[in-house]
């Protein structure tokens, strides 16, 4: 009689402690899934049906049918990992919703017995976190690209500067080539200071540079490029010509007068010593994107180094001068505004850097 009235009390507690179970399931807010050790879903929580898009009839199948709703392969494999070490485990993950959990894996252990009888999954919500985290990331890479995009593009005006002074500098310049070059000197500075605070403009605003898109006339561009680097084009006696089928885009004016710039810059520094630089600059609408190509006749690029040359401080030649950010700086700008550079090259015949700006 008493061990049938022990029985009948171990029966009950059983029966409420399966209540309190269901009950604590059926009201949570968090996603959660119970798991037992033969890998077999047994629960879940309103807000893992969900957030994980389960059903019902989800009850009682595999968890390997259901896990690629929780868009996490190696799910089977942690699960096995808990209950056999009898440890938590703790991951990020991203769900088919593409949204970020933090997921912890608890072993669901029967003391008694010592063992564990399969396991208990949370998913906390960190969306917001990774968000904000990548966000900052991305923040922080383009306050680097913005600083060195300062020092780069400004080198070219004050390089010209320079020059014009050393002009007025010699004795024998006439009172009319003196008011010339003052002209350019003028002019010159004022294109550094637009330079200048494009660039800076960032720290006042507190926002994004590469944002901000507006229309962009690049003949324009390509005028104030030129400009920049007048001195260096009549040091090597370049030809640039432009044949634009696309006057305008809706792109940060910034980053595409850095992005010119720096590709009309390294087609002149990588000329070939023996013939006169030739630098072609189109434009043209494709089917989802306008491209820019800037081709030249110059030194080439070895086919092992087209990646390497979007690369940080990477240089091809030790003998042409430059600080090897040029590149990257570009390949920065394009990127964070959804569009992709390329590069096509023959060493000894020249290059062409492909820039594609999405619509």
């Amino acid at each position: 009689m008493g061990e049938s009235s022990g029985k009948a009390d171990n029966l009950k507690k059983l029966i409420e402690l399966n209540d309190e179970l269901e009950n604590y399931f059926s009201n949570t807010i968090i996603p959660q899934l119970f798991v037992d050790a033969d890998m077999i879903l047994r629960k879940f929580t309103p807000a893992a049906m969900t957030h994980f898009k389960l059903s019902d009839s989800d009850v009682g199948r595999h968890i390997n049918d259901v896990s690629n709703n929780i868009r996490f392969p190696t799910i089977i494999e942690n699960i096995h990992e808990v209950i056999d070490s009898k440890e938590a485990l703790e991951k990020e993950i991203q769900t088919t919703d593409k949204l970020w959990y933090q997921m912890n894996i608890l072993p669901y252990i029967i003391k008694k017995e010592s063992r564990t009888n399969g396991v208990i999954i949370t998913f906390i919500d960190i969306n917001d976190r990774i968000q904000n985290l990548r966000s900052y990331e991305k923040l922080n890479r383009n306050y680097e690209v913005v600083i060195h995009a300062l020092y780069h593009d400004i080198k070219g005006p004050i390089s010209n500067i320079e020059s014009l002074v050393s002009i007025l500098e010699e004795k024998d310049s006439d009172e009319a080539e003196t008011i010339e070059v003052l002209q350019m000197i003028k002019l010159s500075i004022s294109k550094l200071r637009e330079t200048v605070d494009d660039l800076v403009d960032i720290g006042e605003k507190g926002t994004d540079f590469t944002k901000a898109p507006e229309r962009v006339n690049f003949e324009n561009v390509i005028e104030d490029a030129v400009l920049s680097l007048k001195d260096k084009i009549t040091e090597t006696n370049a030809r640039i010509t432009s044949e634009i089928s696309v006057s305008e885009i809706n792109f940060s004016r910034k980053n595409v007068r850095s992005i010119i710039y720096n590709l009309l810059s390294n087609a002149i520094k990588y000329k070939a010593p023996d013939r006169r630089p030739e630098i072609l600059i189109k434009t043209e609408q494709l089917a989802n994107a306008i491209l820019l190509t800037v081709s030249d006749n110059g030194l080439g690029i070895e086919a092992d180094k087209k990646e390497a040359v979007f690369h940080r401080y990477t240089r091809l030649r030790d003998e042409v001068e430059g600080s090897g950010i040029g590149l990257f700086i570009v390949k920065n700008m394009v990127e964070d505004m959804g569009g992709e550079i390329q590069v096509d090259s023959v060493v000894g015949q020249g290059s062409t850097f492909k820039v594609y700006f999405k619509g």
